[in-house]
């Protein structure tokens, strides 16, 4: 396609909402699943150190 202004480009003809919005939400999810993977890291590091501790307990206890 060839655009004739910069203001015809951003336009998409006629499908910006479209392709602006996908890139939009492309984006967001991108930004959001390193800290939805940082916050699913430490959830499961607490819970390991809690397991841990647990079956060091049961072993005190035998």
């Amino acid at each position: 396609m060839n655009w004739g202004s910069s203001a015809e480009f951003f336009a998409m003809g006629g499908h910006a909402l479209y392709v602006w919005g996908s890139f939009g939400v492309c984006a967001a999810l991108m930004a959001i699943e390193p800290l939805l993977a940082r916050a699913r890291r430490k959830k499961a590091l607490i819970e390991l150190k809690r397991e841990i501790a647990a079956r060091k307990e049961n072993e005190t206890e035998t």
